[in-house]
């Protein structure tokens, strides 16, 4: 079975010339193979979560916002940042449903690890398998900035595949989500549970 072996080639010198809220930007002298050196700028982010929310129906929760970089509104699944030092990633996933969705999940499962862009960021994310949702108790969180306009929508998903492939949906989480969630259901797929070792953000057990 193919499998991603960690390894670390030699860095002779490092700088952090951008230092933002939640990430920053880190410029590293590495040893290639031939003896010689390269710069590798790429940005140091804290690693996040998304929940790929599967209701009765076979929908999916998805919602809609403004992503100022791309300047678009995406498409997106619930998701957020691993912000709090040493969290626990279900907690995390299971906040951000509760935030950005005000639903709730009896089932969880990992469906896919994934680095998003690994050529020019550290940034991973595990992305959550989560059925049995229900509408959470108590008062919506209060949304701010971008998420102020936040729309909501159930999508059954053979839809969100067929929106992916034809170009029509963009976000990484979305597409990624959407077709393991696709694989796992088809094939009957096993899937991790909840709490297995990520080795890309470790936490405690």
């Amino acid at each position: 079975m193919l499998k991603d072996t960690p390894e670390e080639w030699r860095t002779t010198a490092t700088a952090t010339p951008f230092t933002g809220k939640k990430t920053s930007v880190r410029s590293d002298q590495v040893v290639m193979p031939d003896g010689g050196t390269a710069t590798r700028d790429y940005q140091v982010h804290p690693g996040s979560v998304a929940v790929l929310a599967l209701d009765e129906d076979g929908r999916v929760l998805v919602l809609r916002q403004y992503r100022h970089p791309v300047r678009h509104k995406l498409w997106e699944i619930p998701a957020g940042l691993l912000d709090v030092p040493g969290e626990n990633p279900l907690h995390a996933a299971q906040r951000e449903l509760y935030e950005e969705a005000h639903v709730k999940a009896e089932e969880w499962h990992v469906l896919v690890d994934v680095y998003t862009s690994p050529g020019g960021s550290d940034e991973a994310v595990r992305i959550f398998l989560a059925r049995e949702i229900s509408e959470a108790e108590g008062e919506r969180f209060a949304v701010s900035e971008e998420e102020s306009d936040m729309e909501l929508a159930r999508v059954p998903l053979p839809d969100l595949l067929t929106a992916a492939l034809t170009g029509a949906l963009h976000n990484t989480c979305l597409i990624t989500g959407t077709l393991a969630a696709h694989a796992a259901l088809t094939m009957a797929t096993p899937l991790r549970p909840a709490n297995a070792p990520w080795p890309a953000r470790p936490f405690p057990a």
